[in-house]
């Protein structure tokens, strides 16, 4: 949509700063696509599966939703790095880092359970059990790294830079300060033997790092980038929309 068009229509433009808010917070909400796969997933993750008869279309499902989310990790960095590079480079390299980082743990996640699958459908019989019980630890190890410990990195650097940069309010990298510390605690638990994959402990310490996460996507689709020394004159022009 152009100045003239917006005039017209009465519409105020927005411009790429602002598309970048908008484009991060619907990527970052995205991310919580795969809730039902803590659901779905639970035959699978069963000693028994790969002897047995399905459910296999769950797992599927389970799957295109943890693409999604891969994806929508990757985009929310391509999205903010533009802006939050300003700040800091490096840190901002780093977030992008992590972020990808989780995304090829999730798919390496979803390609250790859809093997099972293949295996049971390949009617492996009781020679997979050891198989299959292999790559249901896969897939848990995986998700404790990818999952877990590398969000808590996502939360320390790029709270980091919105913190400094003051793009959002301080109480949200604040927030995710915190999730990002209890997350870690988490991991490094969960590493130990402490607690399990799928414990209540565990979804509990999650819980602030998915309230900074949904916050700060919330947060940007509704308000957008707060002014800042480092996006001065970035959208300061209206695109086409």
């Amino acid at each position: 949509m152009t100045n003239t068009d917006s005039a017209a229509t009465g519409r105020v433009p927005m411009d790429s700063l602002r598309k970048t808010a908008l484009a991060a917070g619907v990527l970052y909400l995205l991310s919580f696509v795969s809730i039902p796969t803590l659901f779905l997933y639970h035959a699978v993750r069963g000693t028994n599966y790969i002897v047995g008869h399905g459910p296999d279309t769950r797992v599927f499902i389970g799957a295109v939703l943890e693409m999604i989310v891969a994806l929508a990790c990757t985009g929310t960095a391509v999205a903010l790095y533009p802006v939050v590079k300003r700040q800091n480079e490096g840190v901002a390299l780093g977030f992008v880092g992590t972020r990808t980082l989780e995304a090829a743990t999730i798919v390496a996640g979803v390609v250790s359970l859809l093997s099972i699958v293949a295996l049971r459908r390949a009617g492996v019989g009781s020679s997979g059990l050891v198989t299959g019980r292999a790559l249901v630890n896969l897939h848990d190890w995986t998700f404790t790294l990818g999952q877990s410990l590398m969000p808590a990195m996502n939360g320390l650097l790029l709270g980091y830079l919105l913190y400094k940069s003051r793009l959002v309010p301080r109480v949200l990298p604040l927030l995710g300060f915190v999730g990002a510390l209890l997350l870690i605690v988490s991991t490094v638990t969960m590493v130990f033997g402490v607690h399990h994959y799928g414990s209540a402990a565990s979804g509990l310490l999650a819980i602030p790092i998915a309230l900074w996460e949904f916050s700060l996507g919330v947060y940007l689709i509704v308000k957008g980038f707060k002014p800042s020394p480092i996006t001065a004159g970035m959208g300061a022009s209206s695109t086409r929309w």
